[in-house]
């Protein structure tokens, strides 16, 4: 007795080109899904460590808590958004809760070879990263990589961050 595959597939040339085609269309579209996302390389490398240089230098203000460095770093229009305490555009407030609840308290560590800077035309440029924050009262609790996007502008040759976004 012939096998069910045998009498499914003898002499049914339509049955066997289905097969083909199907085969080939879970091919190709299982093959567009494992497309790998490209590894990221500066298209400026100046202003790519420019934009490092000014994280490195907000974020050293941050950890020793001089608040004069980092208010001449952020914009008078500052946009804060942070995805569990929602939306800050006062520069005065985001600096009073950087000195009430970071100071002496968290220190923030740059993920070496996380930083992505992409130019914005006549404006300045985008910084993607990761990050984690050591909270002092907490020496052994895990601290996650969490992703950050900054927007830079350059005005009078200077650099200022307009936009954060904070993602934990």
């Amino acid at each position: 007795m012939d096998s069910f595959f045998d009498f499914f597939f003898k002499g049914n040339f339509f049955m066997k080109l289905l097969t083909l085609l199907y085969t080939l269309f879970i091919s190709w579209f299982m093959g567009a899904q494992t497309h790998e996302i490209p590894k990221y390389k500066p298209s400026n490398i100046d202003l790519h460590n420019q934009i490092v240089k000014m994280d490195a230098a907000y974020f050293t203000a941050y950890n020793k808590c001089d608040i004069k460095k980092q208010s001449d770093i952020l914009s008078e229009k500052i946009e804060f958004f942070h995805d569990k305490g929602g939306l800050s555009t006062s520069k005065k407030e985001i600096l009073e809760s950087i000195k009430k609840n970071i100071c002496n308290k968290v220190t923030r560590t740059l993920i070496e070879g996380s930083i992505e800077v992409y130019p914005i035309k006549d404006y300045g440029a985008i910084e993607i990263g990761y990050h984690k924050f050591f909270n002092k009262k907490e020496p052994n609790a895990k601290s996650p990589p969490s992703k950050f996007v900054a927007v830079w502008k350059k005005e009078n040759n200077k650099w200022i961050m307009t936009k954060v976004i904070s993602l934990h």
